[in-house]
């Protein structure tokens, strides 16, 4: 069995960004913020990752279980918002290319960054009220994002060095 043919291996590798997800948000760089059960983390950085080299339904799928799993581990009533704005977060990235990094992937993140901060503030307003979503939207989104961002940017730049992608080849399709 060829790795390039298998789904199999496409869901194994999807298993283990979910696991790495869920562990770098829950647990590894896990920072509480604002009274809302919100928190700093950078797990979004791996599902950055995911989408850079999985076909975009395994790294929705990676991102919406590592991040459900997260809140459900960490922060519950956010696991429904997170697992659908999670899973979203994949659609400005490409995993075609034999880089990580590229033109497209380098732009991502901010695009990425609007999702996020467009998804948890509709969320926010449902749960809480839009007066609190206001007030307490911007700064965790930012910081947040900002985070995840740098850390896809140095994590793909040493993992391109090494030519990891062409070493991890995925089913397209």
């Amino acid at each position: 069995m060829k790795k390039k043919d298998s789904k199999i291996y496409n869901i194994t590798l999807t298993g283990i960004f979910a696991a790495l997800i869920t562990i770098f948000t829950a647990y590894i760089g896990h920072i509480p913020v604002g009274a809302n059960g919100g928190y700093v983390h950078f797990g979004d950085g791996l599902i950055y990752l995911a989408a850079a080299i999985l076909p975009a339904p395994y790294a929705m799928a990676a991102g919406a279980i590592g991040g459900g799993l997260a809140d459900l581990l960490t922060a519950p009533a956010w696991a429904i918002a997170t697992i659908i704005i999670k899973a979203l977060l994949v659609i400005p990235f490409t995993n075609k290319g034999s880089t990580i990094l590229n033109k497209r992937n380098y732009i991502a993140p901010v695009i990425a960054y609007f999702i996020s901060h467009t998804g948890y503030f509709i969320a926010e307003a449902v749960m809480f009220g839009l007066k609190t979503a206001l007030l307490s939207g911007l700064t965790g989104g930012l910081v947040q994002s900002g985070g995840s961002m740098v850390f896809f940017l140095l994590l793909g730049q040493a993992l391109d060095r090494i030519s990891f992608k062409s070493k991890v080849e995925v089913a397209h399709g």
